[in-house]
């Protein structure tokens, strides 16, 4: 059974920083990418950050490139999404996923993690 599993969220400051984690059971680290999605209220879910299909690297949302790092760890089965410079509009939940993502975090998705709620607020 594939699981995902994010912690990290909570309430922080405009200009603070969060760090989420996906902790990813089984072979699902082996066959699929990571990636992390959000979805305020109202809106439409977006793809803020993953890694591609094609090569491995990172890819962004515009709106998150160069506040948000993406990383992994391999001997934890865990993938990172390191927030700073937090915004309001950053507010949303956070939910990580594995699917076959490429440009712009497009692409099916396989498993779904159940998400973790981010507010910036003062």
């Amino acid at each position: 059974q594939v699981q995902l599993v994010e912690s990290g969220g909570g309430l922080v400051q405009p200009g603070g920083s969060l760090r989420l984690s996906c902790a990813v059971s089984g072979s699902t680290f082996n066959y699929y990418t990571i990636g992390w999605f959000r979805q305020a209220p109202g809106k439409e879910r977006e793809g803020v950050s993953c890694f591609s299909n094609r090569d491995g690297s990172t890819l962004y949302a515009d709106s998150v490139k160069g506040r948000f790092t993406i990383s992994r760890d391999n001997a934890k089965n865990t993938v990172y999404l390191q927030m700073n410079s937090l915004k309001p509009k950053d507010t949303a939940v956070y939910h990580c996923a594995a699917g076959d993502f490429h440009y712009a975090c497009s692409g099916p998705v396989g498993y779904w993690g159940q998400g973790t709620q981010v507010t910036v607020s003062s």
